[in-house]
């Protein structure tokens, strides 16, 4: 039975093994203290964080996320060790909440492996605090307990850190944002939180073994859930006109329809899958729905497998370090047979592991084949058929697809990466050379060519699946050198004005846009649509900038940080074709614009984290099919609907 814990209420842990599970509602860094009998923290080597996630017996999350699940093995743990603490702190710097008062409160559950919660405890009555002592696992006349703890510090993490006695405090709350802030960068966006009336309705994968009887203690994939669709009002629209901004909201009066029934299986086989078998209000918002939840599934999944596989190797070498420190063990044939015996039992587990990998994977992979075909443009990938019949349409979508992902497990099997319309955050191409075998084959002139090309496509993406006339497209180009990936644009003429050029030109285009930010946001906050200029341009707005920095001064970087900032609330977007590297000369101070922009590469490369796990995913780009006239005709048909003002 469950024991729902209040501050200051302890409660006795019935297994070693466990998992430390937190829900927030919002990005949260997680982390862990190790103390002696006094609570004490001998070192920096006693703290478990994003930078340094491991330690003997504990590991927690690489990134800042709204879900976490620690692993903690109690008998693991160095000697000395009385006290596990479990800390909670946002990060900051980053544009996110500053106190936990501003998001919901916190819920912490302490599982075993099976996934059966022991005790759990919300943290409720935080309020200007952005760090806080969640839990402490603590030994108690040799046996381990769990206290619920809720000690806030409006001070932070450097305040818990050092009121737990560790030494440099400050410096090491530092380097821990810093680490946090280098994982927001390369992650993933969760979609919205979830809720147990949108999960979706799929086949779940039968429950793991529990443990003992030779069977690994691999805690089992959460059956598949879907993000939830925002459900706030949108922002009312200043009188005078129609600007909104906002990411798109409904307040429904009912529940969604129901997804459509699944074929019934037969006797022990899975179910077989539909095409947008989760909820929602739409086909499309189904088939959203549906890709998130195959890309959890999937994280979740290998997350399994990799868990067994571990427990399997350390399994293995436990039982060798036993024997071979056993000096009659080294006697005749003992050793080799005890070598065996591990070896063998590290294979079979091994072996189970992988069938249920290959059991999951092959119905996700079923699930693709069956969803992909029924996916709208703006999911679609450029080789799918639908894009024959494209029209302009004459509503947003709620999401567009910018690449693939896919794990080292299973090479062949692809999941959509979706982002929501509109954009909350802009886009880096790295033009750099990325440390990917894809990037060792590419020379450096040819990876910035094809980051131009990338950049090229995104855009007519986006050009694609608005309105007519609803989205515009402005390019910087200092020194001409993207005029052959820019062909299909300017070809078509949907770039309202030649690119940019030279100093002269850099300043003008970021001059415009930045005036059309400032007077967007006053009218927004005035209420006074009506005053704007008739000739502002109230499209969405997208920027191209290549070979950033060349031709930038620092006049020109603070109007692209200004952008990059402010832009996206009031319909400006930045896309960045650029090279960390030849960047760094400005040193610090466009930190905070890198973080911000989602990277992607113009190759494949493994830079991409999943908000559940934070796994490593190969973001692989959309190109179109070699030969193909298919970005030519999409285009022609957007500039077409531009001249004519319908589809």
């Amino acid at each position: 039975m469950t024991a729902e814990l209040v501050r200051g209420q302890n409660h006795t842990l019935p297994q070693t093994r466990l998992e430390i599970r937190i829900s927030a509602g919002a990005p949260v860094v997680a982390g862990a203290t190790l103390g002696d009998e006094q609570g004490r923290v001998h070192g920096v080597e006693w703290v478990a964080h994003p930078g340094s996630p491991q330690l003997h017996g504990l590991e927690v999350s690489r990134q800042a996320a709204a879900d976490h699940r620690l692993a903690v093995d109690l008998d693991a743990l160095p000697d000395g060790v009385h006290r596990v603490t479990v800390l909670l702190a946002l990060p900051l710097g980053v544009g996110g909440p500053t106190r936990f008062g501003a998001v919901a409160p916190p819920f912490v559950a302490v599982t075993g492996l099976d996934g059966d919660e022991i005790a759990t405890f919300t943290l409720t009555g935080l309020d200007s605090e952005s760090a806080v002592a969640a839990l402490e696992l603590y030994r108690r006349q040799g046996a381990w307990k769990v206290r619920a703890v809720g000690q806030g510090y409006a001070g932070g993490l450097a305040a818990m850190l050092a009121d737990q006695g560790v030494d440099r405090a400050a410096e090491l709350a530092g380097s821990i944002q810093e680490a946090v802030a280098r994982g927001l960068a390369r992650s993933v966006a969760p979609p919205p939180p979830r809720t147990p009336e949108s999960d979706r309705v799929r086949h779940a994968p039968a429950p793991a073994p529990a443990p003992g009887n030779g069977q690994p203690p691999v805690p089992p994939p959460n059956p598949a859930s879907q993000p939830e669709p925002l459900a706030e009002p949108a922002a009312p629209a200043p009188q005078g006109g129609p600007i909104d901004y906002a990411h798109p909201r409904r307040r429904p009066t009912a529940p969604p329809p129901p997804p459509p029934a699944a074929p019934p299986a037969q006797p022990g086989q899975p179910a077989q899958p539909v095409a947008g078998d989760a909820t929602g209000w739409s086909m499309d918002e189904r088939l959203y729905n549906q890709v998130w939840g195959m890309f959890e599934d999937m994280a979740r999944t290998v997350a399994a497998y990799r868990s067994a596989v571990e427990f399997a190797e350390s399994r293995m070498d436990q039982e060798l370090e036993r024997t071979l420190s056993d000096p009659r063990s080294r006697i005749g044939g003992a050793g080799d047979r005890a070598r065996e015996e591990a070896r063998a039992k590290r294979d079979e587990l091994t072996g189970r592991a992988r069938e249920s990998l290959d059991r999951d994977l092959a119905q996700l992979a079923a699930e693709s084949a069956v969803v992909e075909p029924a996916l709208p443009a703006a999911y679609a990938g450029w080789d799918n058929p639908v894009w024959h019949g494209y029209r302009v349409p004459m509503e947003i979508p709620m999401a567009l697809r910018i690449g693939d992902l896919r794990l080292p497990e299973s090479a062949d099997l692809r999941i959509p990466l979706l982002v929501r319309l509109p954009r909350e955050r802009g886009m880096w191409i790295d033009s750099g050379r990325p440390a990917s075998e894809s990037a060792a084959l590419t020379g450096t002139e040819q990876l910035g060519r094809l980051a131009m090309e990338s950049a090229v496509l995104h855009a007519a993406r986006l050009l694609a699946v608005y309105p007519p006339n609803a989205f515009s497209v402005h390019v910087i180009d200092p020194a001409g050198s993207a005029a052959g990936a820019l062909a299909p644009l300017v070809r078509s003429g949907v770039l309202p004005a030649p690119p940019a050029s030279g100093a002269q030109g850099v300043s003008s285009v970021l001059a415009h846009l930045t005036r059309r930010v400032d007077l967007v946001q006053m009218a927004v906050r005035a209420g006074a649509a009506d005053s704007l200029p008739p000739d502002l341009d109230l499209a969405e707005q997208l920027l191209i900038v290549n070979d950033f920095p060349h031709g930038f001064d620092d006049r020109a970087v603070t109007q692209l940080r200004y952008l990059a900032d402010e832009g996206p609330s009031v319909g400006v977007h930045l896309m960045m074709v650029a090279d960390r590297e030849e960047a760094s000369g400005y040193g610090p101070v466009l930190d905070p614009l890198w973080r911000s922009l989602l990277r992607v590469t113009p190759v494949a490369d493994d830079h991409l984290a999943d908000p559940w796990v934070g796994h490593a995913w190969t973001y692989e780009p959309l190109r179109t099919p070699p030969g193909s006239a298919v970005l030519d005709r999409v285009l022609a048909q957007v500039a077409n609907a531009r001249r004519t003002g319908h589809r």
